[in-house]
């Protein structure tokens, strides 16, 4: 059978729609993933064919509409009587949703977050209404849905009636001795004694990284690289001026995938200080936490319950009670004296335990069940 799916982002950067089309393949499905040229026109050279929607619109209303119109047109013309649809995420799932009526197809929902509850909407009523809309006619219809965690899952249950599987983001399995994790990459010099701190991921609001630009003010020996770009990368960075931390804060920038999986392991800590501004964020279980898993780097970790959770089950970091620069420079300290060493054999279970290898066959029960109510 062939697997129709889409995504609004970057097909060269989403890391968890390439594992899922990776893991499709795998399975035996003729896979296609539609990407846009929205931010960029990414390399096409994944093992399971792509293509691309050329975008007109860069922002806001408009930029949906062409997606979700082209996006339709697109699945209408290439969806047949073998095809199971794969929508990832609600601002794709509209189109979705109708060619599958149009055309009796099986639909399967991958949702990265919960949409309506982003904090961008925080301040956009109309907007947020919308998708809001969208969610509650659209969900209560998806028979096959999966998202990335307990937390979402239970909101979903809750909201609209939903029941979906959770299949975490997780990276596959990491030896740290892989003959293939040379750098590639020009990095800032470190000074004699000093150890590295990490924060990977975009420099969104809501990421408790103002606060812990502040708090490195009070931590000694020690600098910060920050790995990603995003909308606040400006207003950090002029922080950082602001409280003369040049020589101790570092913009790495875009790092790609492959050559991050060979940096990650170098820190000392990696951080996960996530907000509550709204459910999406409060819910997650970012990809971030399991990377430094992987890196087998111990987290200095936000309180938020998906987050804390996991840290507090495999004992594999610090957690912080509060968005304060001081006691998070308290937190940091300790787990710099504890040093990574400590949490070796911690961070190896959690490793081999949160792993894409064991969300696998949760993915295969979703589409084998289709395969079994065709049959």
């Amino acid at each position: 059978m062939k697997v129709l799916s889409a995504v609004i982002n970057n097909i060269e950067t989403d890391q968890r729609v390439d594992k899922v089309c990776n893991s499709l393949l795998k399975f035996g499905y003729d896979v296609e993933l539609i990407g846009t040229t929205l931010r960029g026109k990414p390399t096409l050279n994944k093992a399971y064919k792509t293509s691309l929607i050329p975008m007109k619109y860069e922002e806001s209303f408009k930029m949906f509409a062409e997606f979700n119109f082209k996006l339709f047109v697109n699945l209408l013309f290439k969806a047949d009587k073998n095809t199971i649809l794969l929508a990832n995420d609600l601002d794709s799932l509209l189109p979705f949703y109708v060619v599958s009526k149009i055309k009796s197809l099986p639909l399967v929902f991958d949702s990265h977050e919960i949409y309506s509850e982003l904090p961008s909407l925080s301040n956009r009523p109309k907007t947020k209404k919308v998708w809001k809309t969208l969610e509650r006619i659209l969900l209560p219809r998806v028979k096959h849905f999966y998202t990335v965690s307990n937390g979402y899952a239970d909101w979903f249950k809750k909201e609209y009636g939903s029941n979906p599987e959770v299949i975490r983001n997780v990276p596959h399995l990491q030896k740290l001795n892989d003959k293939e994790n040379f750098i590639f990459f020009q990095l800032p010099q470190v000074p004699e004694n000093h150890k590295i701190v990490l924060y990977q991921g975009a420099l969104n609001m809501s990421r408790g990284l103002e606060f812990m630009i502040e708090a490195m003010k009070h931590v000694d020996n020690c600098v910060f690289w920050i790995a990603g770009d995003g909308p606040k990368r400006d207003n950090l960075k002029e922080l950082v001026q602001k409280n003369n931390l040049s020589d101790k804060i570092f913009f790495l920038g875009n790092v790609p995938p492959k050559v991050l999986k060979t940096i990650t392991p170098l820190a000392e800590v990696g951080i996960s200080l996530e907000q509550d501004l709204g459910i999406s964020y409060k819910y997650a279980l970012p990809n971030k936490v399991f990377d430094y898993f992987q890196a087998r780097v111990p987290i200095l970790s936000t309180y938020l319950p998906e987050i804390k959770a996991t840290i507090e089950k495999y004992e594999a970091g610090k957690i912080i009670n509060e968005h304060e620069a001081k006691h998070i420079a308290e937190q940091l300290n300790l787990l710099l004296q504890e040093g990574k060493k400590s949490y070796y054999e911690n961070l190896t279970k959690a490793a081999k335990e949160c792993c894409w290898e064991n969300e696998e066959p949760k993915l295969k029960a979703v589409f084998e069940q289709i395969k079994k109510v065709d049959n």
